[in-house]
Parts: structure tokens; C-alpha cells; sequence
């Protein structure tokens, strides 16, 4: 990631009609649709390359069941770590924790994994073929049985969202949500069915790619 700017990159965030903003919006409604739909009872969520937490903290700082999460957010980048963790203290999310270090080390998700929720957004478009297929196949480490998958990744060709999908299918997750393909980011929402798997420590399960970042 050396030499990538990825705290000026969430400025496109506040431009009106930017895709990351369209994209952001729809993780946002996926969020709350599982959110609302757990049981009564404490709610875990891993949320990997969080960068400034927008997609989590937007949607908890307002919700209902805000008391009830207990999250863990891990990014890389300290000045976005910052931003974060003050967006958290700032909505009084005191069950937030906002870790600074490689989210693609399983080292991290110790003592929460698997969690309820699992956010696995602005990864795909940034790490290769090879490492996406990690990620998901740790997946079924970091998600509970029951629990739900959020992830994205751009449309461009070669579109790599429907093998996405049939990765995640292989891993024993069914798909609940898929944004319509006219859009320029792929969103999608997995359910896992299988068995939760140990978490194995000290695993790389994705790397940054050393090129500029993409809209994933």
C-alpha cells in the first residue's frame, strides 16, 4: 500500500452523485437491512480495510439496535484510523473498537471471529484473482454460521462479480442481494450456511496490490 494516498481517496465520498458515494449508500442499506433482521441480543460485526468506518458508523450512530453491536474495525492507514475512531466517540459507540494494523492478518479478528456481520468492502477491486478467493475462503473463519457477508467490487471488465459469487457459493455461503449490474460497483450480501471454521492465526489471507486504488 506504500505510497497510496487512501485518506484523500474518501474525499469522493462527499461529492454528490460520486460513484464511491452511490456505492456507499447502497453498503449502507445493506448494513441496516442485517442489522434488523437479528434476533434480539448482542450483535458482532469484523470490518475489514474499515477505512473511516463510514458505511458501519453511519448506520449505527442513528439505529435502534446501536447498543446491542459490538464491533471491531481494522485499518491501516493511522490517519484514517483516527477519523474513525472519532466518528465513533462522537455518536457515543463506546462497543466500537477501531484497530490500526493489516486487515488481511487474521490476527485481528481474534476474540470476536466469527462474527454476526463481516464487511468485505473496498477489497476486491484492490487485492488479485488469487487473494479475493482467500479472503472468501476466510471468510468462513471470520463469519458465524447464520451470520451475513457484505462485499463490493467494481464492474469493469473483465467483471469478476458473478465468480464472486460462485466462489462464495463453493465456501458454503447462499446469496441474499445482488446490485442490478447497470450499476458501476458490484454490492452483494452473502448468507453463510456452512460451518464456521477455526481461525487460524498469523494468516495473510489478502494483499494490496501495489497499484492506484480502485473504486472496489
Amino acid at each position: 500500500m506504500a505510497g497510496k494516498d487512501w485518506y484523500a481517496w474518501h474525499g469522493d465520498y462527499d461529492v454528490p452523485g460520486s460513484v464511491i458515494a452511490q456505492r456507499l449508500t447502497a453498503v449502507q442499506d445493506r448494513i441496516l437491512a442485517a442489522l434488523d433482521g437479528y434476533p434480539p441480543g448482542p450483535v458482532t460485526v469484523l470490518s475489514l480495510c474499515a477505512g473511516q468506518g463510514r458505511d458501519l458508523l453511519g448506520v449505527l450512530a442513528a439505529h435502534p439496535r446501536r447498543e446491542d453491536v459490538v464491533a471491531r474495525l481494522v485499518e491501516l492507514d493511522p490517519r484514517n484510523v483516527d477519523v474513525a475512531r472519532r466518528a465513533a466517540e462522537d455518536a457515543g459507540l463506546s462497543r466500537v473498537e477501531v484497530i490500526e494494523g493489516d486487515a488481511g492478518l487474521t490476527d485481528h479478528y481474534a476474540g470476536l471471529a466469527p462474527a454476526d456481520l463481516v464487511l468485505v468492502c473496498g477489497i476486491f477491486g484492490n487485492v488479485s484473482d488469487a487473494d479475493i478467493h482467500a479472503t472468501i475462503k476466510g471468510c468462513t473463519q471470520l463469519c458465524r454460521t447464520g451470520g451475513t457477508v457484505v462485499w463490493t467490487r467494481h464492474r469493469r471488465p473483465p467483471d469478476l462479480v458473478p465468480q464472486v459469487c460462485e466462489w462464495f457459493a463453493q465456501n458454503g455461503f447462499e446469496l441474499l442481494s445482488l446490485s442490478d449490474p447497470a450499476e458501476p460497483f458490484g454490492v452483494g450480501v452473502h448468507h453463510f450456511v456452512g460451518r464456521s471454521q477455526p481461525l487460524a492465526p498469523g494468516v495473510h489471507i489478502f494483499r494490496f496490490r501495489d497499484t492506484e486504488p480502485e473504486q472496489s
